[in-house]
């Protein structure tokens, strides 16, 4: 039998793994979102100067900072109540960010077309009806406005896959299994970490087919890689060169 989680499960998770999963966090949230996922983000972003921006799924907040300081009038949402209550915590006062409690499977609160663009980082992978919460997006955003979203790369990123080292060869691989056994699993963060949250394979067919079903245009994708400043820094990233640990698209209603 297929199993099945709710939304609902994955909230209770996220609840009570927030504090654990963030407390390494800084400016920049963790080191592969500095390293990874926040250059490719970035290099996706117009200029958000003076524009209306939803985080959706905000998680601690950190991406919503760094927009609020770049000058967007940002709402962030996210379904973990701990997670906003760290983020309002981490919230310098005079920085204006609307932190609201919702699920972007429905975010029936906000009215149609109120935002320039939209930001959701590493949050589709979390959400049991992600059509829905592409709908809602698509619901949510101006004309000829834009989404960005991050995930978990489908294609490397899968049950059961992981590396395979050979410390006498002195040789690696990464090993994908059960690319079409689409479903949701349960995850260790950190890997070395007994407790688990969820995440909700599917295959990259069915990402693009619902992004296309929800009306956008795909303008771009990036599969981040650590640039030469970042290995320098972070020399343990050079693995990061064999596979794609995430995907980053940005669509265009």
């Amino acid at each position: 039998m297929k199993r099945t989680v709710t939304t609902e499960e994955a909230i209770r998770r996220w609840n009570q793994h927030a504090e654990r999963f963030t407390v390494n966090y800084d400016e920049h949230g963790d080191i592969h979102r500095e390293v990874l996922l926040n250059p490719a983000i970035f290099s996706l972003l117009e200029d958000v100067h003076g524009k209306r921006l939803l985080d959706a799924g905000c998680g601690e907040g950190y991406l919503s900072r760094i927009l609020a300081q770049k000058g967007a009038i940002v709402t962030a949402v996210d379904y973990s109540e701990k997670m906003l209550e760290i983020a309002r915590e981490r919230t310098r006062e005079e920085v204006t960010i609307q932190y609201k409690h919702g699920n972007c499977e429905n975010l029936n609160f906000l009215v149609d077309e109120q935002f320039d663009c939209i930001v959701s980082n590493m949050v589709l992978q979390d959400l049991e009806n992600y059509q829905a919460a592409l709908n809602e997006m698509y619901r949510l955003l101006k004309p000829n406005s834009t989404f960005i979203f991050s995930i978990l790369h489908p294609c490397f990123i899968t049950p059961n896959s992981g590396w395979i080292r050979n410390g006498k060869l002195d040789q690696q691989y990464w090993k994908v299994q059960r690319y079409f056994y689409e479903g949701v699993y349960d995850q260790k963060l950190p890997l070395d970490s007994d407790e688990k949250i969820v995440f909700y394979h599917r295959t990259l067919t069915n990402y693009m087919k619902a992004i296309i079903q929800a009306g956008f245009t795909i303008e771009d994708v990036i599969e981040p890689m650590p640039s030469k400043e970042m290995l320098t820094k972070y020399p343990q990233f050079e693995e990061d060169l064999h596979c794609a640990d995430f995907i980053v698209f940005k669509l265009r209603k």
